[in-house]
């Protein structure tokens, strides 16, 4: 008996690829969730793109044959078919005009024609109703880039090596890494430990294994910031870096990573000339992504409207700047820019400083629209805290910062760090260990 799946309405707004990632399987497409994302589709998030997109795939395997009867969906692959509501087999006592009600109905119609049904739904008391009811139920896990959160780079590592190489690295030699067991990353930072003395250590930025070991350059006193401990201090060399492109910090509140970011990209705007290298601009956008519930349509011009969302990101620079006015006239003369992630898409931003705080909201997708906006010259830093996240359709697994971390981590244009000490206050600190 070939297996038949029944996706919920939230596994098609999650990906759109689902419905071709489950083999031989049949997919039945209860008429239901075709209004149900139809009724998505207007919306500016991810899910409102999948929304379309899923129109547009089911519109293409409708020109290949009869979505009533049955279309194949490849190669190995089994048939999407829709299905249709039947009230005779809904079940007594519950509520008959909800969608997910008459989609257990359309599943136990199925499993009684003598179909092998599983109902695959990511929202957890529809697979409780379908257990309860005899019906085969499964999460639906997006692609997911590690296993577990525990395994995510953090970009840095202690090694044990001989005294003689710490020596020679504190004397200023050029000193090569012996190739080591475990693997290494580019602009992964070591902890040089000696095996003789445990206590002699030294902290560098490994490229690879035919360049040097470099030392890590101190910043003192940028806008008012200064390193507060050895995380902090490989963050600012990698954002001073200029051969590095695409930076990513992690870590939770109040570790400094979106403070941080600012500081440095403002002295290399303000402070340091092109040819010396500094950028035009400093750009700072973040995705609209509100906590808990909704607040819903915010009144007045579009600078208006997306002022609740930028407000944390005005509270940094006029944190560094230390009053309003300096800020607003850097805003005026277009040197810093703060705007939502909206209406990024179609740009191509050259020779700017740019920071994407809250990354951890982003799907893949979302990301990559980001990053192929990128021109020559511009340095893209993503921020975020990938176990506070408020999109409902990705985790701390498959969320765009982590895939961000695991996918540019082998290449030497790229680096990451994650922060561990909270610096912001002791309160916050403690809320973040306890809470």
């Amino acid at each position: 008996m070939t297996k038949t799946l029944i996706l919920d309405t939230n596994v098609y707004l999650t990906e759109v690829s689902s419905l071709y990632s489950f083999g031989k399987a049949d997919i039945a497409i209860p008429t239901i969730i075709l209004d149900e994302i139809d009724r998505q589709k207007h919306r500016q998030d991810i899910a409102g793109i999948n929304a379309r997109s899923m129109n547009r795939v089911l519109d293409k395997l409708r020109k290949k044959g009869s979505l009533f009867t049955g279309v194949s969906l490849g190669r190995g692959k089994g048939y999407a078919f829709t299905a249709q509501y039947d009230p005779r087999y809904m079940p007594a006592g519950m509520d008959t005009e909800e969608s997910d009600n008459k989609i257990i109905a359309i599943a136990l119609r199925l499993k009684f024609e003598g179909r092998d049904i599983t109902v695959v739904s990511r929202d957890i008391n529809m697979r409780v109703k379908c257990d309860s009811l005899g019906i085969a139920a499964e999460d639906y896990q997006p692609q997911q880039i590690i296993k577990s959160v525990d395994k995510l780079y953090d970009g840095t590592q202690k090694i044990e090596v001989d005294d003689k190489l710490i020596e020679d690295f504190y004397a200023g030699k050029e000193v090569l890494l012996p190739e080591q067991p475990n693997l290494i990353y580019p602009n992964e930072y070591l902890i040089l430990e000696s095996k003789s003395v445990s206590k002699k250590t030294a902290l560098s930025r490994f490229i690879n294994y035919n360049t040097p070991l470099q030392m890590i350059r101190t910043y003192k006193d940028i806008w008012g910031l200064t390193a507060r401990n050895k995380e902090q201090k490989y963050a600012m060399d990698l954002l001073f870096n200029p051969d590095v492109h695409i930076i990513s910090l992690t870590g939770p509140a109040g570790t400094g990573k979106t403070l941080l970011a600012a500081a440095c990209g403002l002295e290399q705007v303000i402070n340091m000339t092109k040819s010396s290298g500094g950028y035009d601009k400093i750009i700072l956008t973040r995705p609209v992504q509100p906590m808990g519930r909704d607040i819903g349509f915010l009144p007045g011009n579009i600078q208006e409207k997306m002022m609740p969302w930028i407000a944390p990101l005005k509270d940094n620079l006029e944190y560094l700047f230390g009053d309003k006015m300096a800020l607003e006239i850097q805003m005026e003369q277009g040197t810093v820019e703060i705007e939502a992630m909206t209406y990024i898409r179609g740009r191509s931003i050259a020779n700017a400083f740019m920071i994407v705080d809250e990354a951890q909201n982003l799907t893949s997708h979302e990301l990559k629209t980001i990053i192929t906006r990128v021109g020559h010259g511009t340095k893209l830093v993503l921020t975020g805290d990938i176990h506070q996240i408020d999109n409902s359709y990705v985790d701390a697994v498959s969320n765009g910062l982590t895939y961000a971390v695991e996918k540019f981590k082998k290449f030497e244009m790229a680096g990451h760090i994650s922060l561990i000490k909270g610096e912001r206050s002791k309160l916050a600190t403690l809320a973040a260990e306890i809470l």
